[in-house]
């Protein structure tokens, strides 16, 4: 008897994996008469390399969508801290973000929780789905694409524990978390899902992390293709993000050790295939190559497959100009000096100054950065800091700063604390990986106060870590649909 992926259209976590489907339904005259159009064959889905290669994209697909890393999730969290003032108040451009007023009826938390678990879900199915119909392609082939499903879910999870949950740091992960579904969903049978705990979650992420890092290929056939699809290096230098904010430094150095062998500039990976290298000029990065060996895990957008208007990153910071960089915040800091070339990556309009990473006109073909080289050496030199060893610390955050301001040298006085150290390596941070969806998340593991921030027009009060709106609070439509929440 056939079973049959169905698209219910009521509860999120019952979304399935229409993108996949779309891609792959029309193949040859054949299968136009599969089924109805709105089922489709389990057998029928596996039916062909294509096919499942199409899952796979719909897997990238999903994760792709405007409430998650086609760009609008970076734009939530950086909001939550003070480097940037928002102007129009417009609750479609992340406003209730900047303003900590969330509830769980609004449209951004409903619909990254949604996008989140279609992206794990049509991993579920994919991963489910090999393990039934094997034969049809490599033990190799299947082996590499389950790879990328676990790192689509590990990163998928990750980006809803750390706005959904508590901060691990808070009780070592003791608190509730979300409901860690790792089973695919094709019906409304299993909506009640209680919530594991948020050490759980992060339990579930590295070992999905460290089973991709085991299957995913060394490197693939183009620069693109290297950063835009997973491979070994991408597992790697997620598992330093996610160690990090789980403060476990020894585990941050033993990964970021395997791309960043050395302990002195120029650090660079030597051991895998993608020789992964700071890019001299930062500004290449974000308008001429967005596939240099710096980008590790990149979304990629193309003239028929971007986003525009108000689901656009680049829309909302660069076109319509609706966040200014607030003076007071890092773009003041004598750290982050007139000469640096990243103050190229701003602009200035009417006496304020815009960000402009994401700076391509419509249809917005940049490419949207998971994670970077540069992010690695620093959550690399944070952990060398805490760890004590500070000429290795020291050695790695000017290795990022002088890419871009190369006769800036920090003051003795600084890379011999241990205390002033890691508060420049934090201030690094938020130059260097400005606008890419950092400070929120790193004001929330170091269990900081979120920033009162405003001008004369818009203020809003800070957020302590008691407060209940210093996460994120859960979507309308999983307290609607599930009873266990």
């Amino acid at each position: 008897m056939k079973t049959y992926f169905k698209l219910h259209r009521k509860p999120v976590l019952a979304l399935l994996l229409f993108s996949s489907i779309l891609l792959t339904s029309c193949e040859n005259n054949e299968d136009l008469n599969i089924a109805p159009e709105t089922t489709i064959s389990d057998k029928d889905i596996f039916k062909t390399p294509a096919r499942i290669e199409g899952l796979v994209n719909g897997i990238y697909k999903a994760f792709k969508g405007a409430s998650l890393y086609g760009g609008r999730i970076l734009l939530y969290q950086d909001q939550r801290g003070e480097d940037f003032i928002n102007i129009t108040a417009n609750t479609y451009t992340g406003y209730e973000s900047w303003n900590n007023s969330y509830s769980s009826g609004s449209n951004d938390i409903n619909n990254l929780w949604s996008q989140a678990y279609s992206a794990i879900n049509n991993a579920n199915i994919l991963i489910e789905g090999l393990a039934v119909n094997q034969g049809v392609i490599t033990e190799e082939k299947a082996k590499q694409y389950i790879g990328e499903a676990k790192l689509v879910r590990a990163l998928a999870y990750y980006t809803l524990v750390i706005n959904f949950g508590q901060p691990y740091n808070k009780d070592a992960g003791a608190s509730k978390g979300l409901p860690l579904r790792l089973k695919a969903e094709t019906g409304t049978a299993n909506n009640d899902f209680a919530r594991s705990s948020v050490a759980e979650i992060y339990t579930q992420i590295l070992k999905d992390l460290d089973d991709a890092e085991a299957a995913l290929p060394q490197s693939y056939s183009t620069a693109d293709l290297n950063t835009t699809r997973a491979h070994v290096s991408t597992a790697i230098a997620i598992k330093t993000r996610v160690y990090l904010t789980q403060n476990n430094w020894p585990k941050v150095i033993e990964e970021a050790q395997k791309l960043a062998p050395q302990t002195q500039a120029p650090f660079s990976t030597t051991a895998s295939e993608v020789k992964h290298a700071l890019q001299s000029d930062i500004t290449v990065i974000f308008s001429s190559n967005y596939a240099t060996v710096e980008s590790i895990f990149s979304i990629p957008m193309s003239s028929l497959d971007s986003y525009t208007g108000q689901s656009s990153i680049a829309y909302i910071y660069n076109t319509n100009l609706e966040y200014y960089l607030n003076p007071s915040g890092i773009l003041g800091d004598a750290q982050w000096r007139a000469a640096d070339n990243r103050r190229n990556l701003t602009r200035t309009v009417s006496g304020k100054q815009y960000f402009k990473k994401y700076a391509k006109p419509s249809p917005f073909l940049d490419y949207i950065p998971v994670i970077r080289y540069s992010e690695v050496l620093l959550n690399y030199a944070e952990a060398a800091a805490k760890t004590g060893n500070l000429t290795l610390a020291a050695n790695l955050l000017t290795a990022v700063h002088q890419r871009s301001d190369a006769s800036y040298v920090f003051d003795s006085a600084v890379t011999s604390d241990q205390n002033q150290l890691i508060q420049a390596i934090w201030k690094e941070r938020r130059i260097e990986l400005l606008g890419e969806g950092f400070r929120g998340p790193d004001l929330l593991r170091n269990l900081q106060t979120l920033p009162a921030k405003g001008d004369s027009k818009l203020q809003t009060p800070a957020v302590l870590p008691t407060d209940a709106n210093y996460i994120f609070p859960p979507a309308n439509t999983e307290l609607s649909a599930n009873k266990l929440y």
